[in-house]
């Protein structure tokens, strides 16, 4: 016998099993030891036992609910009745309701990526630890905190034609929330003005996880900002690019108070531009009392969330680097 073959013979079963012979891979585990995994596992399922009454009591048992809601008919005076698809037949063709969604679909695309830029420069501004950037953390924050409701009502009164703030600094009368044209791009305008300091801090911590070495060697190499930029920030940025993608995805199709502040409460105002899902479910649930229409919408924006939440994270999932260290 060789002793190729030999070496052959003896690194077989570890190759098989990675290098753990097969009898220690089935060797059963004494009662001790089963006992103890026993105990550890009730343990763990203890402590989240507070965490899944929450999430079944806040998240589950309504979505159970509403799916059950939209395939009846119900004004919340009456027994409810149930009517089967007759609530998605009815939003299939409805001007109203696909209206509401390009609506939305536009806000999210004027909204979103202009929001993420600026987080994305502020956080790097505020990681170069400028003076002052302490204070400009707080008050980037700030707007994010308050509750969006007030932020709309004072809003519109900084928007207002004759006494706002904004024409007096720009020195002409516009017409911000009773033009069609302009009307969404401002709720737009305040959404991000809102919502930049809550994206620069996970920005912000994103950027603190990258290792300088990382563009102490770029330097080296001759690389500047620029390409340092394309090359090492935005790429090791994309697991923070990813989650605050689909969370302010997520965010500006459920936007509804901050229009309704904006708007004064009026469905749509002016002419329908401004009329987000959010706000027609709202109509139809609490001012028309179809709540079977409402819930029926309601699901159709969930499934519609969930094909553009997979849909991310199919992209983003073979353009992610978690291991900075190996960059």
């Amino acid at each position: 016998m060789t002793a190729a073959a030999t070496t052959s013979r003896g690194l077989g079963p570890a190759r098989r099993g990675g290098g753990t012979p097969d009898r220690a891979r089935t060797t059963p585990l004494r009662p001790g030891q089963r006992a103890r995994r026993r105990r550890e596992a009730l343990t763990g399922y203890a402590l989240l036992f507070p965490s899944l009454i929450g999430v079944g009591g806040f998240l589950l048992v309504p979505v159970v609910l509403v799916i059950l809601i939209s395939v009846s008919q119900w004004n919340l005076l009456t027994d409810p009745s149930f009517v089967g698809l007759e609530n998605y037949a009815f939003l299939m063709g409805s001007d109203a309701f696909w209206n509401s969604l390009r609506v939305t679909a536009y806000f999210s695309v004027m909204a979103i990526p202009t929001a993420i830029a600026i987080g994305l420069l502020l956080a790097i501004g505020i990681n170069r630890g400028l003076p002052g950037t302490n204070a400009l953390r707080v008050l980037y924050v700030l707007p994010w905190v308050c509750a969006p409701l007030a932020l709309g009502v004072v809003w519109r009164w900084l928007f207002d034609p004759s006494t706002g703030a904004v024409n007096a600094i720009l020195g002409q009368r516009i017409e911000w929330m009773s033009n069609p044209s302009l009307a969404l791009p401002a709720v737009a305008f305040v959404y991000i003005w809102s919502s930049v300091g809550y994206i620069s801090l996970f920005f912000l911590a994103g950027l603190q996880q990258i290792p300088t070495s990382v563009y102490e060697a770029a330097r080296i190499d001759g690389a500047g900002p620029v390409r340092m930029l394309f090359s090492i920030t935005l790429p090791l940025l994309r697991p923070t690019t990813f989650f605050v993608t689909v969370t302010s995805v997520i965010a500006s199709f459920q936007v509804f108070d901050l229009v309704y502040g904006l708007t004064g409460a009026a469905r749509g105002y002016p002419g329908g531009s401004t009329s987000v899902i959010a706000a027609a479910i709202y109509q139809e649930a609490f001012v028309a009392l179809r709540l079977g229409r409402a819930a029926a919408m309601a699901v159709i924006l969930l499934i519609v969330l969930v094909v553009i939440t997979l849909a991310q994270q199919r992209y983003f999932a073979k353009r992610i680097t978690y291991d900075m260290s190996a960059s």
